[in-house]
């Protein structure tokens, strides 16, 4: 199966996120992939970074959310597309995943926050498997999957052979600007996305946006931990890979002796 994930640029509004999630879309549906994912908080953009406060209203982002849902179906493709979503108890960090149809097939709610985020989200408190096209994969969330791996070898114990981390590390207006993926230099990320992988022996695919000062970039990682394709520091576009589930066995995942941790 291929899969693509989307690099975009930190939008500024709804209506420039769902033009850069048009347009990666129709990228990744031309190379065939079956899906693709965002980084973080894509809609209506991470907390803090430019957009309106009125962008994040309940009508602006249900709209938003059926115009990707007719992105999907024109494009035969499926989506992952992190949002901000309101909830009876606060604003809760999620991913919606979309069918290559157009349906909305349920969503993975960020369930460990950062102490920064105490203040913007509302923590979810359940995990979840999808399958599109005969593919298992679970969802993690930025700081979840950095530093919480219990989250990613559920999945893979629940049988996921890949697990999508949508994320966002880096700046726009101040920062480093890295050159080699997974130097020894660079902050730690790239080393947890390689970690979650060969922990759990399946794929785990990390996607962050194309920032100025990008502290990791969106990367495919195979389940004995290599990195099959990362992308370019701060260029917005997609990558895309060839993934083969059969190899994604899970078989340290679920060696895991749950009873002993109880």
């Amino acid at each position: 199966m291929k899969i693509a994930l989307a690099s975009p640029p930190i939008p500024k509004s709804i209506n420039e996120g769902l033009y850069w999630l048009e347009k990666l879309v129709k990228d990744a549906a031309q190379a065939q992939a079956e899906i693709i994912c965002f980084p973080e908080s894509y809609l209506p953009g991470y907390p803090g970074m430019g957009y309106a406060p009125e962008e994040r209203t309940e009508t602006q982002l249900q709209a938003a959310l059926k115009q990707v849902c007719k992105i999907a179906a024109e494009n035969s493709i499926a989506i992952i597309v992190p949002m901000d979503w309101h909830s009876d108890k606060g604003i809760l960090n999620l991913a919606y995943v979309v069918s290559n149809t157009g349906e909305v097939m349920g969503y993975q709610t960020k369930n460990q926050l950062d102490p920064s985020e105490d203040n913007i989200w509302v923590a979810g408190t359940e995990r979840s498997i999808f399958e599109v096209n005969g593919l298992k994969f679970g969802i993690t969330i930025c700081h979840e999957g950095f530093r919480y791996p219990e989250s990613v070898r559920w999945a893979a114990q629940q049988g996921a052979k890949i697990v999508f981390h949508p994320h966002f590390s880096g700046s726009d207006t101040e920062g480093v600007k890295l050159t080699e993926w997974g130097n020894k230099d660079n902050p730690y990320y790239e080393k947890a996305m390689m970690m979650r992988a060969l922990e759990n022996t399946i794929y785990f695919a990390s996607v962050n946006y194309a920032s100025t000062y990008s502290e990791s970039a969106s990367a495919i990682i195979a389940p004995d931990g290599s990195c099959i394709i990362h992308d370019v520091y701060g260029r917005a576009g997609i990558i895309v890979a060839d993934i083969n589930p059969d190899i994604a066995t899970g078989f340290l995942a679920k060696r895991f002796k749950n009873a002993l941790y109880q």
